[in-house]
């Protein structure tokens, strides 16, 4: 919780105490996370809830007596499609009350070839977090992918503002999953689209607060001007 912390750091500098409730769907990294957070601040009380952001919404109950932050940082709100986004948005603001706020965070459009180069690092780090997607349907479905027979491809949709990820076959090939007894042919250079990661404009930003139901009040950069921090309001 890193991020996480710099704000429980500037409330609790103004405030007796603080609830957190984190959401996250790795229950172990949640375990640890709120353990190490409870021992480093003695006037935090942390509730957490493991689950699926969809599924954690229905068990979420915030009491009206007081004000509360809603945080979604980095920018996992680009995960989901414009639609999927506003909707989801519009979930979380039947939850909210007049005086509650909504920070989050919103990567930016930029430079096709600076996002493509981020995505399709030279490190790898996001091509194998691609082909992880193998690892598990090999490890729970069964099925025999050999990840060094197929690639990483990105790219940027200016239009639509995504980051579209491929793994993309490297040669002819017949792959087997033995959970639904089929096997699927894949020719060469032919794709699998594993994941679109969406960026905004400053107006794409506004519109996806307005047609929420929540304007944004307040919005912070970084020196480049690449991300975004913006406070959303119920209207």
């Amino acid at each position: 919780a890193e991020k996480t912390r710099l704000v429980i750091d500037a409330l609790l500098a103004r405030q007796k105490g603080l609830h957190f409730v984190p959401i996250d769907i790795a229950r172990h990294s949640l375990e640890e996370s709120a353990e190490a957070l409870l021992a480093d601040y003695p006037r935090l009380f942390v509730d957490a809830i493991a689950g699926e952001y969809t599924s954690a919404l229905d068990r979420l109950s915030l009491p009206h007596d007081d004000a509360h932050l809603i945080l979604w940082l980095g920018s996992s709100i680009g995960n989901l499609d414009r639609l999927e986004a506003m909707r989801f948005l519009e979930r979380i603001v039947t939850t909210m009350s007049s005086q509650d706020r909504m920070l989050i965070g919103v990567d930016l459009r930029k430079d096709r070839t600076r996002l493509e180069q981020a995505y399709d690092d030279c490190q790898g780090v996001t091509a194998r977090f691609n082909k992880n997607l193998l690892t598990r349907i090999n490890r729970e479905l069964g099925a025999d992918f050999e990840l060094e027979q197929f690639g990483f491809r990105v790219h940027y949709d200016e239009n639509s503002g995504s980051v579209e990820s491929r793994l993309v076959s490297l040669i002819d090939q017949e792959v087997f999953v033995r959970e639904l007894d089929t096997s699927f042919r894949f020719s060469r250079d032919e794709p699998i689209h594993t994941e679109d990661s969406y960026k905004y404009s400053f107006d794409e930003i506004d519109e996806l607060a307005r047609g929420s139901g929540m304007s944004c009040d307040e919005r912070w950069l970084d020196p480049e001007g690449l991300f975004s921090l913006n406070l959303f309001a119920p209207l």
